[in-house]
């Protein structure tokens, strides 16, 4: 059990720090623009497809951001 512990604490670290690069990622391409040289992605249209990609399955869509808002608001 504690095994499964240490496991679930990693994961959640590792979820918090993903989610805080991609909001320093989008910050950067604001200010940037997304042509900048030193994070040569398109964060911004990366998410807004897949936005877009959830949204046009219906009510698919908007369960999985549901559940995808729920985990990450979990403490």
């Amino acid at each position: 059990m504690e095994l499964l512990q240490k496991i679930t604490t990693g994961l959640k670290a590792a979820t918090e720090a993903s989610v805080a690069l991609l909001a320093l990622a989008v910050v950067l391409q604001i200010l940037f623009g997304p042509t900048a040289a030193f994070f040569p992605v398109d964060v911004v249209g990366n998410v807004l497809a897949l936005a877009a990609n959830l949204g046009s399955h219906g009510i698919v869509g908007l369960v999985a951001i549901l559940v995808l808002v729920l985990l990450f608001n979990r403490k």
